[in-house]
């Protein structure tokens, strides 16, 4: 059985990531599910956005904690990807919607109404000024849409243990992915993590750790890879058996899979 292949940030390699072009892009793709990092804004929104603060992705050196949904819908978020794109007379002319800020709302409601199904990744990132919140909210959110169950097409990754015990305990059906940053973390991890709970370590540590690939494939648990974008790294997976792998190149990995 092949890897589901989930877009990273969404098709992250050709479209500016957290966007909803870029998700548009992983879907028509052909991309199975989509991954992304959500915050909580000022005002009380998950929004997808990667870092704390926005110099990378909205040149500015806001930070998502301390600003409204409406503060953060006035920047683009897009033109970082491509900043000669003014000048560009072939450059794509992209809707407005897919410049600004996209809610982890947005995002549920565009895979909801999707003509085929397709599941979300959910990371919630850690620290941050809200703590617990941010998990309180996406649950809240997850019941709205009805998705808190055993058939919800959400799935919650956090490098934070503690994040995910959160999930469970106000969402016991939702399954959990622990995310695993260094090797040398997996022995701890493994002794105070869920049962059901699946595990997600990066590619860089696989390739430089071939132990921990057997020891997690031992474990018995699903694994899902970050970030795999080449040729090399899909077989490494493949070799382990891995149920899922998170790629910036959605569409390439479905290519070197399906031909």
């Amino acid at each position: 059985m092949r890897p589901q292949v989930v877009a990273h940030r969404g098709a992250s390699h050709e479209k500016a990531e957290h966007t909803l072009g870029a998700y548009v892009a992983a879907l028509d793709a052909g991309a199975e599910a989509l991954e992304c990092d959500v915050r909580l804004t000022a005002d009380g929104h998950l929004v997808c956005v990667h870092d704390r603060d926005l110099r990378r992705t909205a040149e500015t050196r806001g930070t998502v904690s301390t600003m409204n949904l409406d503060e953060l819908s006035q920047l683009d978020f897009s033109a970082w990807k491509n900043p000669w794109g003014e000048l560009d007379d072939e450059a794509e002319e992209l809707d407005a919607d897919h410049r600004t800020v996209l809610t982890l709302r947005r995002l549920f409601e565009m895979v909801r109404d999707y003509e085929r199904p397709v599941e979300i990744a959910v990371e919630t990132k850690h620290p941050v000024r809200y703590g617990g919140l941010v998990e309180r909210r996406l649950v809240e959110l997850l019941r709205e849409f009805g998705w808190a169950g055993k058939d919800s097409p959400v799935r919650v990754m956090s490098f934070s243990w503690a994040a995910l015990q959160r999930v469970e305990r106000m969402a016991p059906d939702v399954r959990l992915v622990q995310l695993i940053e260094r090797a040398h973390m997996w022995p701890m991890l493994r002794a105070v993590i869920g049962r059901d709970w699946l595990v997600g370590p990066g590619i860089k540590e696989l390739r430089e750790h071939p132990g921990l690939g057997r020891r997690l494939v031992e474990s018995g648990r699903e694994i899902h890879v970050w970030t795999v974008n080449t040729r090399a790294d899909l077989e490494l997976c493949r070799s382990l058996g891995v149920t899922a792998v998170i790629s910036d190149r959605p569409g390439y990995m479905l290519e070197l899979l399906d031909g």
